[in-house]
């Protein structure tokens, strides 16, 4: 859904990957500070319950993911090293955001549909993780399973979006229902990789 958004961001951020490797920045720096801020932002200001500008924050920081990668080919120093540092920090990143989504509904047992909106961010952190496992597991045995209908850019903005809306105003009731429905679409995913590894395995035994 946000591949088109990507290539945007990444035309806008060639400016400033040439600037940032012009002082010296390396690609990795910046991808451990965009871990890091994301995380903190996330595990602070959504369990105190600051959903919106919390949302607001981490979304900006999100749309700068891909900053690592253009300054990495500005320097010529992509490679298997950067896209595993990327990767493995953007699971640390993408599980602090549903943490801090758990904490808020758990420090607000009162509210309605609390339980429910617990039990929804815990699935979405624990498929969420599946997602990226089955694609790396399925390039480990010589295949791939980039397919899916839950991508990582739209788990993270459509999440953060249903709960930062509560702070305006939307039911609660709602955002637990985007997690829901966020935690079905990566369950398709993962289904869906694992039916096409299977595939390509198969072909690959018919040969």
């Amino acid at each position: 859904m946000f591949r088109g958004l990507r290539a945007t961001m990444t035309r806008l951020f060639t400016p400033l990957a040439r600037v940032l490797t012009r002082l010296g920045v390396s690609p990795d720096a910046v991808t451990i500070t965009g871990t890091l801020v994301v995380t903190v932002l996330a595990l602070t200001l959504l369990p105190t319950g600051h959903l919106l500008l919390g949302a607001l924050l981490i979304g900006v920081f999100a749309l700068f993911d891909s900053l690592d990668g253009v300054m990495a080919r500005a320097q010529g120093r992509s490679g298997p090293w950067g896209a595993f540092l990327d990767s493995t920090l953007d699971r640390v990143s993408d599980g602090a955001v549903f943490v801090g989504i758990t904490l808020w509904f758990v420090l607000r047992a009162e509210e309605p549909y609390a339980t429910w909106g617990t039990f929804a961010a815990l699935a979405c952190l624990v498929l969420g993780g599946v997602v990226p496992y089955a694609r790396a597991r399925a390039e480990s045995v010589g295949v791939s399973a980039s397919n899916g209908i839950a991508e990582r850019a739209d788990r993270l903005l459509i999440a953060l979006l249903a709960v930062a809306l509560i702070d305006v105003g939307l039911p609660v009731v709602v955002a637990v229902v985007v997690l829901w429905l966020l935690a079905a679409a990566s369950l398709v995913t993962v289904a869906q990789r694992v039916g096409t590894v299977r595939r390509q395995l198969r072909e690959v035994a018919a040969k």
